[in-house]
């Protein structure tokens, strides 16, 4: 069986080999993602990404793809397009609560059959309240630019976290148990302890 990371990010293959998974390849999607204005969003685009790879592959084949979001009071944080928009977002989330989106998508297929895990996970994080220093050192690392939100939690971010109500891997971009919970669901108990075995 061929095991598929639909995504580039580095982030999500560290995730997978922290828990045994050793034996996948990655392929980055193709899907054109829908713009994200609600919770709802993110489950789709981790669909799409899914369906995108899946449709080039043939044999028995498991597709795994995510989406992660940040919401503050209900308002989409995406990855900032400049120093300026990525300041604005780390002070908006000076001090305060938000909410972090990511959903699952795992489809497993097997000659003609096809099996689909699709699921959303919400994960609360606190930001201490930020210093102008702390801003511009932050901004300065160059971490925030090319992350949703404007900070990565398994980066320098982690610093200004000072409390998190959930899942630590839903907020870096995979959440590890639900992954785990798909895998049982779509594969056995088994089957599914192997393969984190590098089986």
């Amino acid at each position: 069986m061929r095991v598929i990371l639909a995504s580039s990010s580095p982030r999500r293959r560290e995730i997978l080999s922290l828990i045994g998974l050793k034996n996948f390849e990655v392929i980055p999607p193709k899907a054109a993602e829908r713009k994200v204005k609600r919770p709802a969003d993110v489950k789709l685009n981790a669909l799409l990404k899914a369906k995108s790879v899946l449709r080039d592959l043939e044999g028995e084949v498991l597709v795994i793809a995510s989406d992660t979001a940040v919401f503050l009071n209900g308002r989409f944080l995406g990855k900032p397009k400049d120093r300026n928009e990525a300041k604005e977002m780390l002070l908006s989330l000076s001090g305060r609560w938000h909410t972090v989106y990511t959903s699952l998508a795992v489809f497993y297929r097997k000659g003609r059959a096809l099996k689909r895990h699709l699921s959303l996970h919400r994960t609360a994080v606190r930001f201490k309240r930020l210093t102008p220093r702390e801003v511009e050192w932050y901004l300065s690392t160059g971490e925030p630019l090319d992350k949703a939100g404007a900070y990565g939690i398994q980066g320098h971010g982690a610093i200004f976290v000072e409390k998190i109500v959930g899942d630590y891997f839903t907020v870096m971009g995979l959440p590890a148990a639900g992954l785990y919970g798909a895998l049982r669901k779509l594969l056995g108990e088994e089957r599914t302890l192997e393969l984190l075995s590098g089986f």
